[in-house]
């Protein structure tokens, strides 16, 4: 089975109605979670099988005479993998450093044979955006991309928010509008490479179908802490299992990850 593992626990949306307080575009706090500079790796896993990494980087740059963050994500396949199916996708967001809203963002991948690149600029006037392939498209207020968003979801004031609600954002992603629900589970401690560390429990809803069994078949581990790093993605997948993606490497963070041994 293929995986595109940049945003394999991003990309997996709903349009079902959940039973639970919906709390929509949720303001994020002051910025304690991330820096310029920081650098994020994540490794996909089948049991021992491994199937290639995903990093994330942080910097901050001009663009159209502001100070920004440029967030560079890159997945790509690894050993026995790649030699069966060789992918990288590139994506990437300049994204305002108070709100985290993009004022643009670009998808470069390569899958086996299979290329795709397109740019992508925002209008907060009129909220609309331009897309380099399809033109100009109405979108509602406050989306985000698929980089911003994994940022955006860090800063958000988790001490607000009830066992059980579910976060909603909308993401602009491929040419189209995807509703993102995140149903918040609680805080429970995880045993990553580093050691223990507590963390709140997320699960992204998902569609039961062909790939999920339950709707809460994919979850998310962010730290309690001051970074909110993501650090284990544990997805339930229908015919196959487990598959993980975890974090085997941190630089640069504003606080300190501290794990229990």
């Amino acid at each position: 089975m293929k995986f595109r593992i940049l945003y394999i626990f991003l990309f997996l949306l709903t349009f079902m109605h959940v039973g639970a307080q919906e709390i929509f575009t949720p303001p994020v706090k002051h910025n304690t979670a991330f820096k310029s500079g920081e650098n994020l790796t994540y490794q996909i896993r089948y049991g021992l099988i491994i199937g290639g990494t995903t990093t994330l980087s942080l910097k901050e740059v001009v663009y159209d005479e502001k100070f920004v963050y440029h967030a560079l994500a890159i997945g790509q396949t690894s050993g026995m993998a790649d030699k069966i199916y060789e992918v990288k996708d590139i994506y990437e967001s300049w994204f305002d450093k108070e709100t985290n809203m993009p004022y643009k963002q670009v998808r470069n991948i390569k899958e086996g044979s299979y290329k795709w690149y397109n740019e992508v600029t925002y209008n907060r006037e009129n909220n609309t955006v331009h897309s380099m392939k399809t033109g100009i498209h109405e979108v509602p207020e406050k989306i985000l991309d698929l980089a911003s968003a994994f940022y955006y979801l860090r800063r958000i004031d988790f001490s607000e928010i009830t066992r059980g609600d579910v976060i909603f954002v909308n993401m602009y992603f491929s040419d189209e509008i995807f509703p993102f629900r995140l149903k918040y589970k609680g805080r429970e401690n995880v045993k990553t490479k580093f050691g223990k560390i507590k963390c709140f429990k997320i699960s992204p809803v998902v569609e039961v179908g062909r790939m999920f069994k339950a709707k809460d078949d994919l979850t998310v581990w962010f730290t309690d802490d001051g970074n909110c790093i993501p650090v284990l993605v544990k997805m339930d997948i229908r015919y196959i299992g487990a598959v993980y993606l975890e974090l085997i490497k941190y630089q640069n963070t504003v606080n300190p990850m501290i794990f229990q041994k």
